[in-house]
């Protein structure tokens, strides 16, 4: 994929920033909840920063670059710190989310400059920031999948029965093996596994999102109106 941008240097430089935004947020807010619910373990390994050299991780980042989707360095949580029953799975989510609420706040300029009749392929800033959002969408989309690294393993772990958790714990440690054998049978074998489902949620979300801003925009003109 990076060898592709190579060739539309502004799509590279949109591409590159929205990988450092996404990342960073994305690692940033699993170590701002834990800390808010009360684990210190990562403000004490320095994740509780918006600098991105703090969270990229090797693999991930070669995934992200190469195939278009991959993962931060993991934060460091203790269970044992938690206190409520779902404090881990606020931990694991925080990060998908704070995703999608980026792309949400990023989209209300693209939306707004269309009222104006500005498209944003037409417009430099506004394209890159139609990268970012796509990007951030298609970061929380991965994550959810449910494979360790990933953060869907951990709130498959989070949401699952006691009598699960040995299960889920062993399916974990074949966790990167079984996500890099997938990878390598998508863009190796092309045998199309994750791409699609990524993809499609990523129109899903982005379709919700356009939904709820042309909503509001509209709102905003009702009022605007009747004055």
């Amino acid at each position: 994929m990076l060898i592709q941008l190579f060739s539309e240097p502004i799509s590279l430089i949109g591409f590159l920033l929205a990988i450092i935004i996404a990342v960073t947020i994305h690692e940033f807010a699993h170590a701002w909840m834990a800390y808010r619910l009360g684990d210190l373990t990562a403000k004490y390994a320095d994740r509780l920063s918006l600098n991105p050299a703090k969270h990229f991780d090797i693999a991930g980042t070669l995934f992200l670059l190469l195939v278009g989707f991959g993962w931060g360095k993991p934060v460091p949580v203790n269970p044992n710190a938690l206190k409520g029953r779902y404090d881990e799975l606020k931990v694991s989510i925080a990060g998908p989310v704070s995703n999608l609420l980026v792309a949400l706040v990023l989209a209300f300029p693209i939306y707004a400059a269309e009222e104006f009749g500005i498209n944003y392929q037409a417009n430099l800033v506004l394209f890159i920031i139609k990268i970012i959002i796509e990007i951030n969408i298609m970061l929380a989309v991965f994550n959810l999948i449910p494979l360790y690294p990933l953060d869907g393993s951990r709130i498959l772990r989070s949401l699952a029965p006691v009598s699960w958790q040995e299960k889920i714990i062993n399916l974990e440690k074949s966790g990167p093996i079984i996500l890099f054998a997938i990878i390598f049978m998508e863009y190796v074998l092309h045998i199309n596994i994750i791409f699609p489902i990524i993809m499609y949620a990523e129109r899903f979300f982005s379709s919700i999102i356009a939904s709820f801003i042309t909503s509001l925009i509209d709102l905003v003109k009702l009022i605007a109106s009747m004055f």
